[in-house]
């Protein structure tokens, strides 16, 4: 049985299951194995102390853990479903923030209004800000579990429809043939690449890991009200570097 004791300490709640049934519209082509075969593992509203739990429901924000085990399914690797955000009060869509615990993702950020993809490659320890007005779909390539956990606002539900209308999101990562275009998306979107870099304006800096903010004085308040730091998301968009 797979031990999660070592990344995570805590006492752990039984996980959601994401199944082939739950993901065969999203791949390129419907899995062809059992539809009960688990995907992935999501962990959420995580805390080590009672403390640590009064401070994220005090600010809004919830801690989860997602294990994603290594696999190829009718050419394809192994992904989240992926989804989108709605708007805050503020009519900016919520953020979020992830880190990589173990193994190595992509994370295949796209606007919603389809004119921009970001490819962000990440390892262990590093951090992901995903930016408002981005879907997302964590993808993992590798031979080991990728394990990643994310801090995100309690404030809203997040929105599986539209990917799931597209069949998933603009592009598939094929074992064979490397990233290939959704069809449903028209001509390719173009498709940028963004490492991963420390976000100290929010805490997030060289060697702290994202439970560390936990408690802190660091309220993470951009989970909540991106509006009040457009300077950092603005940086963090210049920081793309085209495929």
């Amino acid at each position: 049985m797979y031990s999660m004791k070592k990344y995570w300490s805590g006492a752990l709640p039984e996980p959601g299951v994401r199944t082939v049934a739950d993901m065969a519209n999203v791949f390129a082509r419907p899995p062809s194995a059992d539809p009960a075969t688990p995907l992935y593992y999501m962990y959420r509203d995580l805390y080590k102390t009672h403390g640590d739990h009064t401070w994220l429901e005090r600010h809004h924000l919830r801690y989860d853990i997602t294990r994603i085990p290594p696999g190829v399914y009718n050419g394809e690797y192994t992904k989240t479903k992926g989804h989108y955000h709605p708007e805050n009060p503020a009519g900016l869509p919520y953020p979020e923030v992830y880190e990589v615990l173990c193994g190595f993702a992509y994370y295949l950020l796209q606007r919603r209004d389809h004119t921009d993809v970001l490819l962000v490659p990440a390892h262990a320890g590093d951090t992901v800000l995903i930016p408002p007005g981005y879907g997302h779909v964590t993808i993992n390539p590798g031979r080991e579990d990728l394990v990643m956990a994310n801090l995100v606002s309690t404030d809203f539900v997040s929105e599986y429809g539209e990917i799931d209308e597209m069949c998933g999101a603009a592009y598939y990562y094929m074992k064979k043939e490397g990233w290939v275009a959704n069809p449903r998306y028209g001509d390719p979107i173009p498709m940028h690449v963004m490492l991963p870099e420390p976000i100290p304006e929010v805490g997030l800096g060289e060697g702290r890991s994202l439970y560390d903010l936990v408690g802190s004085g660091d309220t993470l308040n951009i989970m909540n009200r991106p509006e009040e730091y457009m300077n950092v998301l603005g940086k963090y968009s210049a920081a793309k570097k085209r495929m």
